[in-house]
């Protein structure tokens, strides 16, 4: 896809890295730590740091917002309404699984002749870059595009299996002011295709049905999902209730909880640790590292303070298992720094590595995806080899603004 986001020409990570140091990183501050001398001179000689991502983690480690629901539900999405899964989708096959553009962040770190930098490092540096400070406005907005995929089966003569993806835009509109409302409009644009040409000549040899079945795993009965093929109308809800916008781990949150959050990162990891202890209504299997990191990552698309989305990013930075990919392009082409985080969690369609692209030179969140690193049997018999990113969503927009976003005529509601 073209990038038609406007960049100054790209800066020298090194440079950008170096000019952004933090005082616990100046040489002249160094308090003998063997650790501080390692990263300082790994990132200055422009050495390679071949350590692999740390095992352990299991299942997803971050994964987009997801808004309150209907004012009604509001008490039974207080526990889960920011975690997404990886596969994440409703009854209708929306982002049901992502079968995106090959990107250099899908690729092994370094192949194309860039330097892997300690992903402590990057992310310090991105949250000096993120402490600019942002006239406060009426409405957080947020764009993203989002891309899944999923293995389904049509069957013919024979069944065949072969990869579907849906895309989508998504757009967010909270209002942090009193009197206002907040609104989620999705899937714009939304259709679901066939991923390559093999996939749809495989499609048509079944018959071109319009509606497929995927395996749903993760329970002992098993059970299966329908997609309908071709494109669907967007859908609008509310997501907020009285003065509640947002979900933070196990509760509902207002603007003024936000603003509130502690700007100093040893203090905000506490708080997500203390989350975590009350979080009974969470899938806290993959322990307290997944989870802070889960929290930690949202934390940087809220309408939070400059200071407290920059500690965000030192609170990922001082976790262990980070480790940075250099310059990569997310799934829309667009320039940034990667990241990628400790853990392969098991998916559907194979195990995965799930990484984070951001701009370096704004501090801003590019997209969040989904790497397969080892596709399942029937993942492989589809055509998805390991490298293929299987979800993405890419933020195009997030900024303030003062109107609230139009709803399409056509909207479901």
């Amino acid at each position: 896809m073209k990038n038609t986001h406007e960049r100054p020409q790209r800066p020298d990570v090194m440079k950008v890295l170096a000019d952004a140091r933090p005082d616990e990183l100046d040489p002249s501050r160094l308090a003998n730590s063997r650790r501080q001398r390692e990263d300082l001179a790994r990132i200055l000689a422009r050495t390679t740091d071949s350590r692999p991502a740390r095992p352990g983690a299991r299942g997803p480690l971050w994964g987009g917002i997801r808004p309150l629901g209907a004012v009604a539900a509001l008490t039974a999405v207080a526990a889960s309404a920011v975690v997404v899964t990886t596969l994440d989708r409703d009854s209708s096959g929306v982002r049901a699984g992502t079968a995106p553009q090959s990107s250099s962040a899908a690729a092994e770190p370094g192949a194309d002749g860039d330097v892997r930098v300690d992903g402590r490092l990057e992310l310090l540096s991105v949250a000096k870059k993120a402490e600019t400070p942002a006239a406060e406005g009426t409405y957080w907005q947020t764009t993203t595009r989002s891309e899944d995929v999923n293995v389904v089966a049509a069957t013919g003569d024979k069944e065949q299996l072969l990869a579907v993806r849906t895309t989508s835009t998504d757009k967010w509109s909270v209002g942090v002011r009193p009197g206002t409302r907040s609104l989620m409009v999705s899937g714009l644009d939304g259709v679901t295709e066939p991923r390559t040409k093999a996939d749809e000549a495989r499609w048509r040899a079944a018959g071109s049905p319009e509606t497929l079945q995927a395996e749903v795993a993760g329970n002992e009965e098993g059970g299966t999902l329908g997609y309908t093929m071709g494109t669907r109308r967007p859908m609008v809800m509310r997501t907020d209730a009285d003065d509640k916008i947002y979900a933070l781990g196990p509760q509902n949150i207002t603007y003024q909880d936000l603003r509130e959050l502690p700007s100093d990162s040893g203090e905000l990891r506490r708080e997500l640790e203390r989350l975590y202890a009350r979080d009974s209504g969470a899938d806290t299997s993959d322990g307290r590292t997944a989870y802070v990191l889960r929290q930690a990552a949202d934390l940087i698309t809220m309408p939070v303070e400059p200071a407290v989305r920059a500690a965000a990013y030192r609170v990922m930075a001082e976790l262990p298992g980070v480790r940075g990919l250099g310059r990569v392009t997310d799934p829309l082409g667009r320039e940034g720094v990667g990241f990628t985080f400790p853990g392969t969690p098991s998916t559907p369609l194979g195990r995965v590595a799930q990484r984070l692209v951001v701009d370096p030179s704004t501090g801003e969140m590019l997209a969040e995806q989904s790497v397969l690193v080892e596709p399942s049997a029937r993942a492989e018999k589809a055509g998805l080899d390991a490298g293929a990113t299987v979800n993405y969503s890419a933020t195009t927009r997030m900024s303030w603004g003062e109107h609230q976003i139009a709803v399409p005529k056509n909207a479901r509601r």
